[in-house]
């Protein structure tokens, strides 16, 4: 799907604020309610809206401790690794990238304590995961405003 000026106007008030009213959208976009709900509706079929999630505070959720955790697998077990890795609920997100390391995980925990077991007990229990690097978060800035998130 091909999107244009007035679809990326109502994408970004809704990454802001996915409960936006459809005025919200319409305003933004400088188009009518009943037109900003064709292109709502058209996106949200189309697939490019995916779903409506909700953006915690994970501090304020108490998960007081979170890290980015780098894995390295075997590359013949990675789509075994991502399906146990998706069963793990701490992790929020879980990306396949390139360069030196293969999987790259975002991952909330009560507490440090909490986090190594994660780590040391679940993730690298995983046979395809043959090393792992734990990056910790020391403050977390996608929740400020202005921030991408």
């Amino acid at each position: 799907m091909e999107l244009d000026d007035v679809d990326r106007a109502i994408l970004a008030v809704l990454s802001a604020d996915s409960r936006a009213s459809m005025t919200d959208l319409a305003e933004a976009a400088h188009i009518s309610r009943a037109a900003a709900h064709v292109r709502f509706k058209r996106m949200v079929e189309s697939g490019v809206i995916a779903g409506f999630t909700v953006r915690l505070d994970p501090v304020l959720a108490g998960y007081h401790a979170s890290a980015y955790v780098t894995l390295s697998v075997d590359q013949e077990q990675w789509q075994e690794a991502r399906e146990r890795l998706r069963q793990i609920e701490e992790i929020e997100h879980i990306a396949l990238v390139g360069g030196e390391f293969d999987v790259m995980l975002l991952v909330r925990a009560r507490d440090n304590r909490d986090l190594r077991r994660i780590v040391l007990e679940q993730i690298q229990a995983i046979p395809a995961v043959r090393a792992t690097r734990t990056l910790v978060i020391f403050e977390d800035f996608s929740n400020l405003p202005g921030a991408a998130g």
